[in-house]
């Protein structure tokens, strides 16, 4: 696997991220969400530092942009944000309801990738978009 190749990271993100609901709809159901979510980021933190260290990809943080550091610190905004919001859905809901909604974020990202960085789909891709709305909201339906 190159690191050049999105494909292979997407579908290891993918996951991750299946395990990460299972995981965390078990350590929260004896914990407050809030913090279950400052523990998990507590970890990601210190395996981030790791990383960083092991591989030598630390840089003087006076030579990043101010334009960098606005739209990484939005960034770190919404995802503090969204995993508040997910730990909390997952103490009240089904882990496998739960995370295809979270999973509408593709549908979003979608739509503001088009309005807000020109990004191009053609009709094939928007109807896989519209499938995968469409998909959450049937799985997250209680039957």
């Amino acid at each position: 696997m190159t690191s050049s190749s999105w494909l292979p990271w997407a579908i290891l993100s993918a996951v991750f991220a299946a395990a990460t609901a299972i995981f965390a709809k078990v350590g929260v159901s004896g914990l407050n969400s809030d913090l279950a979510t400052l523990i998990r980021t507590a970890v990601v933190i210190c395996v981030l530092v790791a990383l960083v260290s092991a591989t030598g990809q630390w840089q003087p943080l006076q030579e990043i942009s101010a334009r960098t550091w606005v739209f990484l610190v939005l960034s770190g905004l919404g995802t503090g944000a969204s995993w508040l919001c997910y730990f909390r859905a997952l103490k009240l809901g089904d882990a496998a309801r739960v995370a295809p909604i979270d999973k509408l974020s593709v549908v979003f990202v979608a739509v503001l990738g088009a309005t807000f960085l020109g990004e191009r789909l053609s009709g094939v891709n928007w109807a896989g978009v519209a499938l995968i709305a469409a998909g959450a909201v049937l799985v997250a339906l209680k039957g």
